[in-house]
């Protein structure tokens, strides 16, 4: 059995922001190996493609040795069984997310109960940032580059430009 403390840092990342950045170097921080698992959302019409959306995770993270970034399907602690994660990792901004969050947590709880799940908190002037509307802000002509970053500001422009926005 490894002793080696594994953590899921699961999310559609679309797109991956500089809030989900800083709650991955926090728990890369904090765990022997992180594990960003990019989901597919059958429930989201995404912006971005699954392939593009773990891309654009990999880039961000390639100089943390401890991370590493893999797609995924299904239930969250299906994942972390596979994975044998003794987390996840959970980045709330507001009391809105810490609702949600709390009774995701609870439910993963019932369903693999030797998996905790763990709350960051983004650095503040980072709290703000949600992907939702880094898209609808990029969408609408504004700056995101305070929010993402270059390659997926570039990235986001890019789309918009195809889909005539």
């Amino acid at each position: 059995m490894s002793t080696s403390r594994i953590a899921v840092y699961s999310g559609t990342f679309d797109p991956f922001t500089l809030g989900h950045d800083d709650v991955v170097r926090r728990a890369a921080g904090l765990f022997d190996q992180l594990v960003i698992a990019v989901a597919v959302a059958h429930h989201k019409k995404t912006l971005f493609s699954l392939d593009a959306r773990v891309q654009h995770v990999r880039n961000a993270t390639e100089n943390i040795a401890n991370v590493s970034v893999m797609a995924f399907d299904g239930l969250m602690m299906d994942f972390c069984a596979a994975q044998n994660a003794c987390a996840v990792v959970r980045g709330i901004r507001n009391l809105t997310d810490f609702d949600y969050e709390a009774q995701m947590a609870a439910m993963n709880r019932k369903l693999r109960p030797q998996v905790e799940t763990v709350f960051l908190l983004p650095d503040a002037p980072l709290a703000c940032i949600s992907s939702t509307l880094v898209r609808e802000i990029s969408k609408l002509g504004g700056q995101v580059g305070q929010m993402v970053s270059p390659q997926v500001a570039a990235a986001l422009a890019h789309v918009h430009e195809k889909q005539g926005a």
